[in-house]
């Protein structure tokens, strides 16, 4: 620990600190004339004439951008609106008014966009406004990606809470998540995680599908997801956000930033929520969803010295807990059960305690050389007991970050290097039954893997661009690491956009903290020795076409992509009913994903989504190549989203179709405890409808708004201390109906 303290001072010494950018910038903000009212846009197209640098307005109507060189007209455009062309010399900021289109004395008037795709960005990166996150209830993470195609999210069993997220087919677990380009919510934190941004925090959330760049790692099989946290300089001086639903649920949220002054600002931002109403809607005998208490607070500083040096640094607290199991029972620890008695009852109670520290430091030399640093820290524990399983764990990440980005001979010729480090210890104990304390399991890894890292990315204005990296990382446990990738986009037509991408991804399975829902089961464990490290190819396409269409645009993605692992931790629940195995991959395993997606304003203010996906994911169990279980093979989404003018009023609606998949055999179980092979298509629905004033806004929704439920998702919740125990076979929602109301207040920042 002592080197590492060390590397990072030297680190902090040598960067001068603060996060950069890579030339001369450019700031501003976009708004719309609407009936003698400013409103800012959302999702506006803002890059200079001739070439492929630009950006896309974030949820203030505020972008940011690199000025090349020797070009000064900058192009701003926004459907329904009129395009604008300013002369720019040496401008640092600029505000931009575009006129709405007249059509026979008819206002179009445009509407914040949720969900777009840059034009300009190579890889196939999808990015979630503010705008987007306000179409649902959007509590946290996992709540955020209801009206997105992409990502689904789901239960991973029926009794402890924890979700799974899913990207081109295959788990959470293979996608980088991270927070504001920081990897985060590793291991421990894997289950959970996505409970852990509230959702009144989030500005914005990037999804990146196929392999990722290689500055940030050699993880990322499948893709990133990237939150954006608020930020000081523009975010809300004072926000509010209160949340409840009929079935006991209720949060609130508190954020608040201050201009200290042209240099220096801070904000806080504040979450409290609980869950104590106990429901039991398939009548199984326990808890649909666990009690819930989550405190969660960050405190974050930016400093701009405006003379090329920005930095900012700091910390987040959370503590929660998690109560499940039987419905009666309340206890915080195992002996609460009374096992043994007439009176047991099965519990669980997960208690978790996250510290997280970051920082970020960049200093720009010139126009196209700059050096930044990132940096972060956290501790993870959790204690916990499943029945009479006990699960106690600790984990320790640093991760730093240090990179250079300069040109060779022009702008159009860009490279970063850099030299990286991601530290991880874990300490964890496994008790099968906590009553024999000599039968227990202590597993402790230390990983240490300093990195460095080569990208090249070369331009030809309007028509190619190509990112070209290598990495190599090298792990004290498993030697040295080789990660190639490409990345490649190509604009056969103005309107027409090909995107291509091909790279090596790495990851060390975590085999308890990534799984331990599973303990909520009377299934043994058992684990193989000696496990590898997962290693898989990726790679695939997406083509992009934009259409004119009655004076709207029209855009249709199609997109493929494969995922081919040379090795993956199995985790096998089909070999028995009365274990779970996990071990190296021995055959083939493998994710095709096939998508079509289309976006249109069908009328002033009604804007459609609708997208189709087929998920082909199989993988070798006991040597027998099957589909992964639990995943439904396609998956179908419409969303509607209409705003009144002015946006006065807003109306979402949200339908998501599932296809049929393969469940794991239970017939060795006895017939009153056996389940179907396979589950077959359904359908959920959410609704919700938004009331906007000046400062406010109230909103009322539905959620799962057919009531759809899987049947008896918990195998012989009448006897948990049995044989046949089984919480884990989750394919569908386990919640049914849920009616729920908010409100926001928020004093915005002129």
């Amino acid at each position: 620990m002592n080197r590492i303290l060390i590397i990072t001072a030297l680190l902090l010494i040598f960067s001068g600190s603060v996060f950069s950018q890579a030339s001369k910038e450019i700031s501003g903000v976009v708004k719309a004339n609407e009936n003698g009212k400013e409103i800012e846009l959302v999702g506006a197209n803002v890059y200079w004439l001739n070439t492929q640098t630009g950006a896309i307005t974030d949820v203030n109507g505020e972008f940011t951008l690199e000025h090349p060189t020797g070009f000064n007209q900058l192009v701003v455009s926004y459907i329904g609106y009129k395009s604008d062309t300013l002369v720019v010399e040496n401008d640092k900021r600029v505000a931009i008014v575009l006129e709405s289109d007249q059509l026979d004395e008819v206002t179009v008037a445009g509407k914040k966009a949720g969900t777009h795709m840059s034009r300009m960005d190579p890889l196939t990166k999808v990015n979630i406004t503010g705008a987007e996150l306000c179409k649902a209830a959007c509590c946290n993470l996992s709540e955020s990606f209801e009206t997105n195609a992409s990502v689904d999210v789901s239960y991973a069993d029926a009794a402890t809470g924890a979700k799974q997220i899913q990207l081109l087919g295959l788990s959470g677990n293979y996608v980088q998540m991270m927070t504001e380009n920081l990897p985060n919510f590793r291991g421990l934190a894997t289950l959970y995680g996505l409970n852990y941004i509230p959702g009144a925090w989030m500005e914005s959330i990037q999804i990146s599908k196929g392999t990722a760049t290689v500055v940030n790692g050699y993880e990322a099989l499948t893709g990133q997801i990237n939150v954006e946290y608020k930020k000081p300089v523009n975010s809300e001086k004072f926000f509010v956000n209160m949340y409840a639903n009929h079935t006991g649920r209720w949060e609130s949220n508190v954020n608040g930033s201050i201009h200290l002054n042209d240099k220096l600002t801070t904000a806080i931002l504040a979450h409290y929520s609980e869950d104590q109403k106990s429901t039991d809607d398939n009548d199984d005998g326990f808890r649909d969803e666990p009690l819930l208490k989550q405190f969660n607070f960050i405190n974050r500083w930016d400093y701009n010295n405006k003379k090329g040096f920005t930095s900012q640094i700091g910390f987040k607290i959370l503590d929660e807990n998690r109560l499940g199991g039987q419905m009666g029972f309340n206890g915080s620890n195992p002996q609460d059960q009374n096992i043994g008695s007439p009176e047991q009852l099965y519990g669980i109670n997960i208690d978790t305690k996250r510290y997280e520290g970051f920082y970020k430091a960049g200093y720009l030399f010139s126009d196209n050389t700059n050096i930044a640093l990132v940096a972060n820290y956290s501790y993870h524990e959790q204690n916990s007991f499943y029945g009479r399983k006990l699960y106690d764990a600790e984990q320790n990440s640093f991760y730093a970050n240090l990179m250079f980005q300069s040109i060779i001979g022009h702008e159009n010729s860009k490279y970063t290097a850099g030299a990286s480090i991601q530290t991880d210890k874990f300490d964890e104990l496994l008790m099968l039954d906590f009553r024999d304390s000599d039968n227990k399991q202590v597993l402790r890894r230390d990983e240490i893997v300093p990195g460095a890292f080569f990208q090249y990315t070369y331009n030809i204005p309007e028509k190619l661009t190509v990112i070209a990296g290598a990495r190599v990382d090298f792990h004290n446990n498993y030697g040295t690491i080789f990660t190639p990738r490409l990345h490649a986009k190509y604009n056969i037509t103005p309107n027409t956009i090909i995107r291509a991408s091909a790279g090596k991804g790495y990851r060390t399975p975590n085999v308890l903290a990534e799984n331990s829902y599973l303990l909520a089961s009377s299934r043994d464990i058992i684990i193989a020795d000696d496990l590898d490290q997962e290693d898989a190819w990726n790679y695939g396409a997406n083509i992009t076409q934009y259409f004119d269409i009655a004076g709207k645009e029209l855009t249709l993605n199609l997109e493929y992509y494969r995922t081919d692992f040379q090795n993956q931790l199995v985790v096998d629940i089909d070999q028995s009913i009365d274990a779970v195995y996990f071990y190296n991959l021995n055959g083939k395993s493998y994710a095709n994903n096939v998508q079509i997606e289309g976006k249109y304003e069908l009328l002033r203010g009604l804007d459609l989504v609708a997208a189709w996906r087929l998920n082909d994911v199989k993988a070798t169990y006991n040597d027998e190549l099957r589909d992964r279980p639990l995943i439904s093979r396609t998956k179908g989404l419409v969303n509607l989203s209409y705003a009144t003018p002015l946006k006065k009023w807003q109306f979402d609606f949200t339908t998501q179709f599932n296809g049929k998949g393969r469940v794991p055999s239970t017939a060795d179980n006895p017939v009153e405890y056996q389940r179907p092979d396979t589950f077959d298509p359904y359908q959920i629905i959410n609704t919700q409808v938004t009331k906007y004033f000046r400062t406010w806004n109230i909103y009322v929704g539905v959620e799962n708004l057919g009531n759809f439920k899987q049947d008896n998702p918990i195998i012989a919740g009448d006897d948990p201390f049995g044989d046949n125990f089984d919480s884990s076979l989750i394919w569908g929602p386990i919640n049914g109906r849920r009616f729920y109301f908010g409100l926001r207040f928020s004093i915005d920042r002129e």
